[in-house]
């Protein structure tokens, strides 16, 4: 953060939940899937984490209009429309007063809408993207934040897929060529801000075992 900078300091670490709506975990909503039920409570556990530490909270759900075309169709159904139960936030998940609400029309949060100015102008640094679905979503949003120049990073099993290979290869990538994959205990210390070592300014601090992501050194670059 340049010195002098207006913002507030604990805002350069961001929690952005992604899709955290009735759609996705409502058992009768239109995309909903068992495994998604067991993302809950570590999102939960992110949610509170990042009120605690007074971190910037950001809600971003697909939200479309009812009556005009949209470009998803035909390769989504029709789905979230503003004022629709499936678009309403799951109970729990809630925006509160400070916190931000995004409406989306792509798969990445950063596409066609603020958000990049709003974390710029707020000092981001680091934002640690949640929700549904990995391969979908969280991963376009990931790779949007990585290019915008913030640092990406998704906790796991905060996020998941209906198709597990998928999932994992995402994160694979997530963590070869975008961001980090971190443990869920590492993320809610960074958001807490507990510990000596729960700072944000080191690129892997605290980073626990990647298991099912592939291993390299500190210093070894991608080989294609």
């Amino acid at each position: 953060m340049a010195a002098g900078f207006p913002g507030n300091p604990r805002h350069r670490l961001a929690l952005i939940l992604v899709d955290v709506n009735r759609s996705f975990f409502d058992t009768d909503g239109p995309f909903h899937y068992p495994g998604a039920l067991e993302n809950l409570g570590p999102l939960h556990q992110l949610l509170d984490a990042a009120r605690a530490g007074g971190r910037l909270v950001v809600h971003a759900r697909e939200a479309h209009r009812r009556g005009f075309h949209d470009y998803e169709r035909p390769k989504l159904p029709e789905h979230s429309y503003l004022g629709d139960r499936d678009q309403e936030p799951y109970p729990g998940f809630e925006e509160q007063p400070g916190e931000v609400v995004i409406h989306k029309r792509r798969f990445s949060a950063f596409f066609a809408t603020d958000l990049a100015l709003l974390l710029q102008e707020q000092g981001v640094e680091r934002v640690i993207i949640a929700g549904v679905k990995t391969n979908v979503c969280i991963r376009a949003s990931v790779q949007d934040a990585f290019a915008y120049g913030f640092r990406p990073t998704v906790a796991r099993g905060s996020v998941s897929s209906n198709r597990p290979h998928l999932h994992e290869a995402s994160l694979e990538d997530i963590q070869r060529y975008i961001g980090e994959v971190v443990d869920l205990d590492v993320a809610i210390g960074w958001l807490r801000n507990e510990g000596p070592r729960s700072g944000v300014e080191k690129r892997g601090e605290n980073q626990g075992p990647r298991s099912g992501v592939e291993k390299r050194g500190e210093n070894e670059r991608p080989r294609d």
